[in-house]
């Protein structure tokens, strides 16, 4: 039994954000309607991080898998290392066995960004230009790749606590054609966007209430396992909350510190993204309204973007076939 393993380079030259969003889409989709198994992620603690398990089956996409993927904030600084790493194991139904291994890295920080602008097009104004991006990481850059097949972008503010990150990301990012600027603050990078965007690893709130306006849309990313919280918890009360999953938000989204403080309820929660986009609920309403997407990230996504990458890679006579079983 011959497996096929998929390298990172082999992944990132065959993943394309316009494919993604529409796979995850279509998964945030089949979630709603009742289509997918996917068991709660499962988190193991170290002392400077921690990894998670995350397994699923999606039968209308032909395969079950798991992703394992640790987050370390350190890394980058200390040992140069991703902050997050992660490995996807694609599996056969019919069968059980294992039919690819491939890097989930890169699949981590497409399917998060596809995320984001998948929930933007339901969320955020029609109209939006400005988008604010507090974060400078590789997450901050599939969340702008992403936002950028959806709206018309005339300008984006980037802070990060290290300017370095902001000017690699400016130059990054260059090829879009883009009015990017570097704030030395965040209040700066926030007030007056249409579109924020947060992707810090932070467990104390960093966006002020008095920075947001009517009208705005926040893709909340950073805010992924306990104790995380980017936001100052009086946005979620004068917002329209809307989550990747609630039983997952409430233990490691933005929402989880303020649950948990009893600053807001469960039952504040407005919809999942799949409730809107399976038109179960409407997105937004009026140009005035708050709305938060809060991303937790979820299996299906991963198993989603590897069918694609597997699909090409077989396709196209890719990855490396390996005799482990």
């Amino acid at each position: 039994m011959k497996i096929l393993m998929i390298s990172r380079k082999e992944v990132e030259e065959i993943l394309l954000m316009k494919e993604v969003m529409e796979a995850v889409e279509t998964a945030f989709k089949y979630k709603a309607l009742g289509k997918v198994q996917m068991p709660p992620k499962t988190y193991v603690m170290f002392p400077k991080g921690d990894f998670r398990t995350m397994p699923c089956y999606v039968p209308d996409f032909g395969f079950g898998g798991v992703k394992i993927v640790n987050v370390h904030p350190e890394n980058p600084e200390k040992y140069k290392l991703p902050t997050i790493m992660a490995l996807i194991i694609l599996i056969e139904p019919e069968t059980g066995k294992p039919l690819a291994i491939m890097d989930g890295t890169w699949i981590t920080n497409m399917r998060t960004g596809a995320a984001g602008g998948v929930a933007a097009k339901y969320l955020a104004r029609r109209d939006s230009k400005i988008i604010g991006m507090v974060g400078a990481g590789t997450q901050a850059r599939s969340q702008l790749l992403a936002l950028n097949l959806v709206f018309k972008i005339e300008e984006v503010k980037i802070y990060s606590k290290r300017f370095e990150s902001c000017e690699r990301f400016k130059k990054e990012m260059g090829s879009l054609g883009l009015n990017i600027s570097i704030k030395e603050k965040v209040e700066d990078a926030v007030r007056g966007c249409d579109i924020l965007v947060t992707t810090t690893p932070v467990t104390q709130p960093i966006v002020e209430n008095e920075w947001i306006e009517e009208g705005m849309h926040i893709n909340a990313i950073g805010a992924d396992a306990p104790l995380k919280e980017e936001l100052d918890p009086r946005i979620l009360k004068r917002a329209k909350i809307v989550v990747d999953d609630i039983e997952q938000a409430c233990h490691s989204g933005e929402i989880n510190v303020p649950i948990s403080k009893g600053i807001i309820s469960r039952a504040e929660i407005y919809a999942e993204l799949g409730e809107i986009i399976a038109g179960k609920k409407v997105g937004r309403v009026t140009d005035s309204e708050i709305t938060i997407f809060d991303s937790t990230g979820l299996a299906i996504q991963d198993i989603a973007t590897a069918s694609i990458v597997y699909k090409k890679a077989k396709e196209q006579g890719l990855g490396s076939e390996v005799e482990l079983l």
